[in-house]
């Protein structure tokens, strides 16, 4: 009964990915996403919130929907070339008299480039209907791509991790006045996660039955530290609901001001947890009376996606030149904790705590325009994080980040601008890590990254 109840707690300790149910991609604090306008990221996402003439504001603030005076299609698409480079190593079996260094690489690049597209739709009505505007967007607000060589050091806390948030904003507008309007939008979320990480079972094993891993001797026993790794991999997805309100005021002319809210999203992610076990591991369950564990089966999770509070301001100080400056509050508290449940009544829930803190996105971004086809722009912007070292994973390393941004648009016709952007974003410090995983063994080292953004986008207004 005691291995039994032993190898019950291993299971629940083993799948140590419960956290990275709520990782989804890495470019604005943990892994928000705000690459959902080319023109907004050419300032650095300043006046986001505010700016006339982006309909991407479906999203980032629907009150400022009330400027248009026609339509407008936008589409956007952003490259984000990511970079994650781990520089250390590991112990197995660490604390135990099994204890050996990790076998295996640095894992290579952990980042890549991902493409991030957003669509949106803005049309004034008229009529009787004249103060209302309503919009429609696609976009994706959250996500994650990171994936490391199957034998790196690190095994045992992250292979794969592939996390998509997708958004449909329905959103109207209404001017209470001339100079004020307020906006209000529902949100449509569809959430898709796939996760994995080796297990090191024969570390497992020899917390249990340390005969097992020193018979006839440590280098020749079937069982050790690192001879019997399987793996699991947990796929889930959603469907949910959320909101977003906006006000924006303009009490000059030359003046706008924003401000918008974006509510908490709640998923009840259901999915399949499958599992490869070496077949010397299954004979070890079997033989203690554990073979329930460790089978495919269903999976849960609870992710509360968290809140956004964003203040914006946009100056247009004289015809040619304007100044922006935006300010987002990101709720990262709705990640005190990640729990699997298992659908195996015989395999315990794994359960990850977070504490993460609030954080803050600041950035300041300006335009120029040269003519009547073309206009500059560039803007800087601090990227707080909310993960502290306790709770730094490799499946998504956060730092503090700095982005320097610089875009155009060309006003190709009357009714056709083509935006194009690019935004450097480098990490403040090297993002270190120490901890241990499930599977009982400890990586310690530092991540070298940051990633590099290019955007493209159209607006066509009829």
């Amino acid at each position: 009964m005691q291995t039994h109840t032993r190898l019950i707690q291993v299971s629940a300790l083993a799948l140590g990915i419960a956290g990275a149910m709520a990782f989804s991609q890495a470019h604005a604090a943990a892994f928000l996403l705000k690459e959902n306008s080319v023109k907004a990221q050419g300032r650095s996402m300043a006046g986001a919130a505010s700016a006339k003439g982006d309909a991407s504001v479906v999203a980032n603030n629907p009150a400022v929907m009330s400027t248009f005076d026609q339509a407008a299609f936008q589409a956007d698409v952003t490259g984000i070339d990511l970079s994650f480079k781990f520089n250390g190593g590991g112990t197995a079996a660490a604390g135990t008299p099994l204890a050996q260094p990790m076998s295996g690489g640095e894992g290579g690049d952990a980042g890549g480039m991902n493409v991030v597209p957003a669509m949106s739709f803005v049309k004034p009505l008229s009529g009787q209907f004249e103060k209302l505007t309503v919009g429609a967007m696609v976009s994706a607000p959250f996500g994650l791509k990171t994936e490391y060589d199957s034998d790196w050091v690190g095994r045992y806390h992250a292979l794969d991790s592939d996390v998509k948030i997708i958004d449909l904003t329905l959103a109207a507008s209404l001017d209470l006045t001339d100079r004020f309007s307020i906006g209000l939008g529902a949100i449509y979320e569809r959430a898709d996660v796939t996760l994995s990480n080796a297990i090191d079972f024969g570390s497992a094993i020899c917390s249990i039955n340390i005969a097992a891993c020193i018979t006839p001797t440590p280098a020749t026993a079937v069982y050790g530290p690192q001879k019997n790794d399987g793996s699991v991999t947990v796929k889930g997805d959603d469907n949910s609901f959320g909101w977003i309100v906006g006000l924006n005021w303009r009490p000059i002319d030359s003046l706008s001001l924003g401000y918008s809210h974006r509510s908490e999203v709640d998923h009840e992610l259901k999915g399949t947890g499958n599992f490869e076990v070496p077949g010397e591991v299954r004979v070890a369950l079997d033989a203690a009376g554990a073979g329930a564990l460790y089978n495919d089966g269903g999976a849960g999770a609870k992710l509360t996606l968290p809140s956004t509070d964003t203040l914006s301001a946009t100056w247009q100080v004289n015809e040619q030149f304007a100044l922006m400056a935006e300010g987002t509050r990101t709720d990262w508290h709705s990640l005190a904790e990640i729990r699997i449940e298992f659908d195996n009544p015989g395999q315990a829930d794994a359960a990850e705590d977070y504490k993460w803190e609030d954080s803050w996105f600041y950035s300041l971004g300006a335009e120029y325009r040269l003519n009547d086809s073309f206009t500059l722009r560039g803007g800087i912007a601090r990227d707080e994080s909310p993960v502290s070292l306790p709770y730094r994973t490799p499946r998504m390393p956060d730092q503090d980040r700095n982005w320097y941004s610089i875009g155009a648009t060309w006003s190709a016709t009357e009714n056709l601008d083509i935006t194009a952007s690019y935004s450097r974003i480098q990490l403040v410090d090297k993002p270190v890590v120490g901890l241990l995983s499930s599977s009982g063994s400890y990586l310690s080292g530092d991540y070298d990254g940051g990633a590099d953004n290019y955007g493209i986008s159209a607006q066509y207004r009829f």
